[in-house]
């Protein structure tokens, strides 16, 4: 890989994390509604990429139901369990897609995975359970749970993506935007309350949060990530986006002032360990043993 692409590949999982922080601030710090906060994201996305609803993509619903999932259905979610949960935990819960799309491609798709991509998809399970895990059980507290469900549908969306044939990622966002307007605008004028009050208090960072979010995360970075796919192997891209949780956790403690305790840490290497397992091929895991050996020496 290019240096240059390298680099780019790096400021988006530094940008993913900055927003994952972000998002942190505008729904607990500045009391923004979530569901208004997603309202508005993809408002500003639907306006931006509107020309590119057209042509209708066929199947049209199943077009629609990927972008409500991956778009507003997941962001809504997520943004709701960010009100409490923090950066760094939600950043490592969030990898529980990995064992969700595992199930879902054999349920779905009739894959068969590997014994690799089961043991990564158990470690990485283990690794954000330990997370969710506190003295008393399983914590359905702090927003976790959210992040969870927001996980699940970013992964079943991602499955029925590969149904999909001919749909440009432009095209994806576009449809994107139009259903989390269409679902989230009456969601959030029926259960949400003083969300334009809440937006004018909180002034100008709430603007320059939202068209971070819409601008910068969802159209920017994801044309950049999207063109990496296109020039480089998946499988060269997928192991050092574990850069993101790794740069979200850090923020996290820097900014957010997030608690890092023993359990915390050894379920962030565990998940973290289950993604490398999956995505790292036969020649990237050689390599890795090999510039190992070659430090240690």
């Amino acid at each position: 890989m290019k240096v240059r692409d390298l680099l780019l590949l790096l400021l988006v999982c530094l940008t993913w994390a900055v927003h994952t922080v972000v998002s942190k601030m505008v729904v607990s710090g500045m009391e923004i509604p979530p569901l208004f906060y997603a309202a508005v994201r993809y408002g500003l996305v639907c306006l931006m990429v509107l020309p590119w609803l057209l042509p209708l993509p066929k199947p049209l619903w199943r077009t629609a139901l990927v972008g409500l999932l991956m778009g507003g259905g997941s962001f809504a979610l997520f943004f709701t369990g960010m009100k409490t949960a923090t950066p760094s935990g939600s950043a490592i819960v969030q990898q529980l897609g990995l064992p969700m799309m595992t199930l879902l491609s054999v349920l779905m798709l009739g894959e068969t995975p590997d014994r690799k991509r089961w043991l990564g998809s158990a470690l990485t399970f283990s690794g954000a359970l330990l997370v969710m895990w506190d003295p008393n059980g399983v914590s359905f507290t702090g927003g976790l749970i959210f992040v969870a469900a927001s996980a699940f549908l970013g992964s079943l969306a991602s499955v029925m993506m590969k149904q999909v044939r001919g749909v440009r990622p432009l095209q994806f966002q576009a449809w994107a935007g139009l259903t989390s307007v269409l679902l989230l605008g009456p969601l959030t004028a029926t259960l949400e309350d003083g969300q334009f009050q809440q937006a004018a208090a909180a002034g100008w960072p709430f603007l320059a949060a939202v068209l971070f979010s819409a601008v910068v995360v969802s159209l920017l970075t994801h044309t950049i990530y999207y063109g990496l796919l296109l020039r480089y192997p998946a499988n060269l891209i997928a192991p050092m986006m574990v850069f993101n949780p790794l740069m979200t956790v850090a923020l996290g403690i820097a900014v957010t002032h997030d608690p890092l305790d023993l359990r915390v840490g050894l379920g962030t290497v565990l998940a973290l360990t289950g993604v490398l397992v999956v995505t790292m091929n036969a020649e990237q895991a050689a390599r890795l043993r090999a510039w190992t050996q070659m430090r240690l020496r």
